[in-house]
């Protein structure tokens, strides 16, 4: 495909699309029914093919290899390590094939990526390499922190602790809680970000995450342990709300593998000479570049309502830098450091 019909690329080799970054039609005004039903069910949309993938991905991995509940109702090794070895599992492979194709294969060498640039070796990251820093960060930290809180949630479950809603009774709540959960999951998202952007503790603890200026696949889950408790209490929603134990697997999983496209550095994905796939990461890039806008990206125009967004356009660069310096705050735009 060539890159330069849906885009320009500067003498840095900075990649930037002719369409810029916004959100769905959901809460556009005047209200487009018609076009918020194409958004939602249509390709791609709210629910495909992401949403779609996470869930079943989800579902499969709820029937299949969810210890039955008689011996979730005491923590015990067993079960404990065998769904952290799960989702192990499912990590390395999601985030290990994004990470090949793009970055070890180059299958597509630079096109659609943002920065031309490949992650380096600098001892600024942890054993002297982004790579190995967000590998070790991810699995050992991130994945863990996942567990750990599915764990608790099935032993709640399973002993009676938090509502359980039965698909026989509860049919229509059950599948609407379905479609609501990555909307929740966009507000939690935004809450926790903006709250890690404080500066007493950004420094101590999302700093790592921006260490990532030119992320990559691993970069999603690489977070400091204060972080990771952060961004995965969002199930703890279904602690106090009533739902299935499936709809709470399906929340993890999303926290789990959204975060891959979102830091792949890549606009699109090749998949042959003239079929693709957009990862949708451009508003989460240039956070990862400007650290002071996008908080959430995704349905709901959170950023655009709190005067945040930035959606790649010089128009909307120059409202960013009047507010950064009406706060005397100086945005980093070095992808070098």
């Amino acid at each position: 495909m060539d890159e330069a019909l849906f885009g320009t690329r500067t003498a840095r080799g900075e990649w930037t699309p002719t369409r810029p970054a916004g959100y769905g039609p959901l809460f556009a005004r005047p209200t487009r029914p018609l076009a918020i039903a194409k958004w939602f069910a249509g390709f791609p949309g709210y629910l495909f093919p992401y949403n779609a993938l996470y869930f079943a991905l989800a579902a499969v991995a709820y029937v299949a290899t969810t210890p039955d509940w008689a011996t979730m109702r005491s923590f015990s090794v067993g079960w404990i390590v065998w769904l952290l070895a799960r989702n192990l599992l499912i990590t390395v492979a999601w985030y290990g094939l994004f990470h090949y194709r793009l970055y070890i294969r180059k299958s597509q060498d630079t096109r659609f990526k943002y920065n031309a640039r490949w992650p380096r070796e600098s001892d600024r990251f942890t054993f002297g390499s982004q790579t190995r820093e967000n590998v070790f960060f991810t699995l050992c930290i991130g994945v863990p922190t996942w567990t750990a809180y599915e764990v608790v949630t099935y032993w709640l479950f399973a002993n009676g602790h938090i509502p359980w809603m039965s698909w026989a009774r509860h049919p229509v709540w059950i599948v609407v809680l379905f479609v609501l959960t990555p909307l929740f999951r966009e507000v939690h998202f935004y809450a926790i970000h903006r709250f890690i952007h404080v500066p007493a503790v950004y420094k101590r603890v999302h700093a790592l995450h921006h260490r990532n200026t030119n992320p990559g696949p691993w970069s999603g889950m690489s977070m400091h342990p204060v972080e990771h408790l952060f961004y995965f209490s969002s199930v703890v929603l279904h602690w106090i709300v009533p739902s299935h134990p499936m709809h709470a697997t399906f929340n993890l999983f999303h926290l789990a593998m959204s975060p891959v496209p979102g830091h792949s550095g890549f606009e699109t994905i090749e998949l042959g000479d003239s079929a693709a796939l957009d990862t949708n990461c451009l508003s989460h890039y240039l956070h990862h570049k400007y650290f002071e806008v996008n908080y959430a990206d995704g349905a709901i125009p959170l950023d655009r309502w709190l005067g945040s967004f930035h959606d790649g356009s010089a128009e909307a660069h120059a409202r960013m830098k009047q507010r950064l310096a009406s706060r005397n705050v100086v945005a980093d735009e070095s992808d070098a450091r």
